[in-house]
């Protein structure tokens, strides 16, 4: 009777589930994040909830995390953090920068210059690399910085959500290789299943994403590999805290646990989310957001301009130069009533920029009536 019931509340859940989601005028999400996500994904968030310390949970757990490894091209542990991903970019801090050394920060845009402001803000020496936003890091940079001084490790954000910007990780990552004793640790908060990223053959020692961007699943939940050099390194950092230890968040991970009570539901989301990716396969995921990409930015280009220096703008997003003084907030009203939203631009770049969305779930198909309804809106 018990088991009747518990099944009764559950298909009563999905139901009011549905009857809710029927009532909503929902507005399909064309901004940098969260995302659009899956109804069935959104389904699997009213799972019923179960013990973070069981043997279901472990084998939720494990089951994630392999497939995460296959997303992040890595056989290093992956970790999951009931946070967002500024959480991890705080636990670098904390891990890998050992007393008295120094990291290089890249910073080319609002959330690059974000995490050099949290290295300061945990003690850590950090030496900025600063180039125009909307511009990228080239490697010769990040060399002559390597020539000149030590550093404990060199933080690259990969895809710069406020720029459009898309670093050349790869190139980069060969120039970081060449001293043995730095780390790499990169942001790929944006970039992540929407871009290539391959951590181990490239040896990437921290890569973190949020799983709102490009992976399309609700936020509350941040996921990042780390490398035997790193977890090495973080054994050598006194005062690593408590939430963000690396060596505890290993020591949880090989009895497929979480360091704490984690954010169960998204992870019941990730899980299915991560199917539909891997069934997609990476290589036409990548190609549908490449298709999606030059799309937009032919567009873009055709009747403003791309705010990101030519060659490296972004696979999963669009920075817009708002040459026309539009009133993004007026676009958006207009958009609404269509059932869509895009983003003004962040920080800085406000009014001055637009942004557009093409990660995760959204397709083609949908990019073509955005950019109908744009125009129709804009007289273009």
């Amino acid at each position: 009777m018990k088991e009747l019931a518990t099944f009764i509340f559950y298909k009563l859940r999905l139901y009011l589930f549905y009857l809710l989601q029927s009532t909503i005028m929902h507005k399909k999400l064309f901004i940098p994040g969260p995302t659009e996500v899956r109804k069935e994904v959104l389904q699997e968030m009213s799972h019923p909830v179960i013990g973070h310390r069981s043997s279901e949970f472990s084998e939720l757990h494990n089951n994630t995390v392999n497939k995460l490894q296959k997303i992040f091209n890595t056989k290093s542990p992956v970790f999951l953090s009931g946070s967002s991903a500024l959480g991890v970019m705080e636990a670098c801090a904390r891990n890998t920068i050992r007393s008295g050394r120094k990291v290089l920060n890249l910073v080319c845009g609002a959330f690059s210059e974000k995490w050099a402001k949290i290295f300061k803000s945990n003690g850590r020496e950090s030496i900025a690399i600063e180039v125009d936003w909307g511009k990228a890091t080239k490697p010769e940079m990040v060399r002559e910085a390597l020539e000149k001084d030590s550093f404990d490790a060199v933080c690259l954000t990969h895809n710069e959500t406020s720029t459009g910007v898309t670093n050349p990780l790869e190139e980069i990552a060969k120039v970081v290789k060449e001293y043995p004793d730095t780390l790499l640790l990169v942001d790929a908060v944006s970039s992540l299943a929407g871009i290539p990223i391959k951590v181990d053959e490239w040896g990437i020692d921290v890569c973190l994403a949020s799983v709102q961007k490009a992976l399309a699943v609700p936020p509350g939940l941040a996921v990042f590999s780390v490398s035997e050099k790193a977890l090495k390194r973080a054994g050598q950092v006194e005062n690593r805290g408590t939430y963000f230890d690396f060596l505890q968040y290993l020591k949880y991970y090989e009895k497929g646990q979480t360091i704490s009570t984690g954010p169960i539901s998204q992870i019941f989301a990730l899980s299915k989310e991560l199917d539909i990716v891997l069934k997609e396969s990476l290589e036409n995921r990548f190609r549908r957001h490449e298709k999606m990409a030059r799309k937009v930015k032919e567009w873009a280009n055709k009747n403003f301009a791309d705010f990101a220096e030519q060659g490296y703008s972004s696979k999963t997003l669009t920075t817009v130069k708002n040459t026309k003084k539009l009133d993004i907030k007026e676009i958006n009203e207009e958009l609404s009533e269509r059932g869509k939203v895009i983003s003004n631009g962040y920080g800085k770049l406000k009014d001055l920029t637009f942004r557009i969305s093409h990660m995760g779930e959204i397709y083609p198909k949908d990019i073509k009536e955005l950019l109908k309804d744009l125009n129709e809106i804009l007289n273009l």
